[in-house]
């Protein structure tokens, strides 16, 4: 098992759009296993993205409502419909804002053998699912917030009110 350190918003990878992912080898498997063991490898954890473990390459994993996975390359179609629950982020430990998403998501990509895939979720997954691949695109959630909220957010991260995770949990 080996459990990746969790990249802390300020490093540059998680702002940096990921790569597509072209050679589907032994390294992207290692990737895979190493993200899915970095995602499992702690209780409370939905999902990890390439980035956040240091890797510029358009892959997550992912642990929402009793669906496991992963995701190369992925595209997303959305609803219309909107959720606004608390969302946090490992890259921002400790601090949740309420969050605005689809309520409805379908990724679609392919796995690590190259083959097609399409994930489609409701809720939990399908906040899952949009919040890991912001994280390819570099972006992180609270680029999605608006407001007073976004204000709150922005002040807190400046302030360095998060959690300082050890680099390995």
């Amino acid at each position: 098992m080996t459990m990746r350190p969790i990249r802390i918003i300020g490093d540059p990878v998680l702002r940096t759009p990921s790569e597509p992912v072209t050679s589907f080898d032994a390294d992207l498997r290692n990737l895979v296993q190493d993200l899915m063991d970095t995602l499992l490898g702690a209780p409370g954890r939905a999902g990890v993205a390439a980035p956040q473990i240091g890797v510029n390459a358009q892959v997550f994993v992912y642990d929402a409502d009793g669906h496991r996975g992963h995701l190369v390359n992925p595209t997303l179609e959305l609803s219309e419909e909107l959720q606004d629950d608390d969302e946090g982020c490992l890259s921002i430990p400790g601090l949740y804002f309420p969050t605005p998403r689809a309520l409805h998501a379908t990724a679609h990509g392919v796995d690590q053998h190259g083959e097609p895939l399409t994930v489609t979720g409701t809720g939990f997954l399908a906040r899952a699912l949009q919040h890991e691949t912001d994280h390819l695109r570099g972006r992180l959630y609270v680029d999605t917030l608006r407001g007073d909220t976004r204000r709150r957010a922005l002040r807190e991260i400046r302030a360095g009110r998060f959690d300082s995770p050890s680099r390995g949990r």
